[in-house]
């Protein structure tokens, strides 16, 4: 890395950080990461990530050819076209608009009758990858450069650059440019926005949740939505994704996503910390009563391994102007945090990542103007992206934000 150039400064080692330290490496930009976790598997990152056509070509744009060749075998292929829809009880295939508040069923499905949500990205597949994956597969190379347990609460100005401020008051060397990716509740994005960058909590809970490959026999191959809405109190739903080459083999685990709408799932003394027996006896007394061929999911779930999620959503409106720093600029969750309805958050993320390195190794570093037309760009896909997310969100999880009312977070 060019040594003489003061580096490109990084908070937070999410996926959307991880893959711009990995673009600024491969065009020798020298960076400096700082992550508040202890080490690269101080948390559990096992939920799996299903990746769009635009996600793919920007991780591919990022990575280049080599790295793009590891990334691309290790992540898993599922053929389909799309979620198919179970009823939660009977197990059987459903016709279901996001609409309708009852499912109709469809016996058997005439041809066309079912349209599955779109989701193939690649090669007439479903590609998808574990958070756990990608985030090993973005580290390579990289962890020189990373210091763990260092928290950043802020940054300062300089007369040519920034510094970084972390919880123990103690500052970064001076770097040319400050790029926030710390997630929802980043610092760095509360201060240059000025607090126009809100969160807003929805109100709506999930459960992560994974179990030995034989458990998901009973479903076969597709990516499967099981939903029951039955319950007087709220929907609840379960995404999973099931391939056909490891579905016989034990040693492989699959993952699942549980989504309830507000007050169904709510973990003791409201601590979404919590992993493990608390989660997974809410999910497993919420499914007790489902179809055969789905319990096998939950009752032979990894305990441990089960973990509370909160819902939030960004500004449904968009994604907030501010003044321009040039300096200073806000990637993935941190600037557009999305609900999980529609699989947007990490593929927009991952293009704020490659758009910026784009940009910056063209410039061959820090320029001014680079973060300005950045965040022009980036307004106009990731609002697109809340918005679409916030929509499904709405029928999917029962959720309303009024922003000039709503809870942020």
């Amino acid at each position: 890395m060019a040594s003489q150039q003061k580096p490109v400064l990084i908070a937070g080692g999410g996926i959307a950080s991880l893959l711009l330290a990995q673009s600024l490496y491969r065009n020798k930009i020298p960076f400096q990461l700082f992550e508040r976790d202890a080490s690269p598997v101080f948390r559990g990152q096992g939920y799996r990530l299903r990746l769009s056509a635009e996600g793919l070509d920007a991780i591919e744009g990022a990575l280049g050819p080599e790295k793009w060749k590891v990334f691309w075998d290790t992540c898993g292929k599922t053929a389909g076209s799309g979620f198919q829809a179970l009823d939660a009880f009977t197990g059987k295939q459903i016709d279901w608009s996001d609409n309708a508040e009852k499912p109709k069923e469809v016996t058997p499905p005439k041809p066309g009758s079912i349209k599955p949500e779109a989701l193939t990205s690649r090669d007439g597949k479903i590609v998808g990858i574990s958070r756990g994956d990608m985030r090993k597969i973005f580290l390579s190379d990289c962890e020189p450069f990373i210091k763990w347990s260092h928290q950043v609460t802020g940054y300062e100005s300089t007369a040519d650059g920034v510094r970084v401020i972390f919880a123990d008051g103690s500052k970064s060397d001076e770097g040319s440019l400050l790029v926030g990716g710390e997630g929802i509740y980043s610092k760095v994005a509360k201060q240059l926005s000025q607090g126009k960058i809100k969160i807003f909590d929805t109100g709506a809970r999930g459960i992560h949740g994974q179990a030995p490959t034989t458990a998901f026999k009973g479903l076969g191959e597709g990516v499967w939505r099981m939903s029951d809405r039955s319950r007087e109190d709220g929907n609840v739903f379960v995404i999973t994704n099931v391939r056909s080459g490891d579905m016989d083999d034990p040693n492989v685990i699959f993952g699942w996503t549980m989504g309830a709408q507000p007050g169904i799932i709510e973990p003791p003394g409201g601590d979404y910390a919590l992993i493990g027996a608390p989660a997974a006896d809410i999910a497993k007394s919420i499914t007790a009563n489902w179809h055969e061929s789905i319990r096998p999911l939950f009752e032979q779930m990894i305990d441990q391994d089960a973990a509370f999620w909160k819902i939030t959503c960004s500004s449904p409106s968009g994604v907030p102007e501010w003044p321009n720093d040039p300096r200073v600029t806000v990637i993935g969750d941190s600037v557009h945090g999305m609900t999980p309805a529609g699989g947007n958050g990490a593929n927009t993320a991952v293009r704020d990542s490659a758009l910026l390195g784009r940009l910056i190794a063209e410039a061959g570093g820090y320029q001014p103007g680079l973060t300005e037309e950045y965040e022009k760009k980036m307004r106009v896909y990731a609002s697109e992206m809340v918005k679409g997310s916030y929509e499904i969100a709405i029928t999917q999880f029962g959720v309303q934000i009024d922003e000039a009312t709503s809870k942020t977070i």
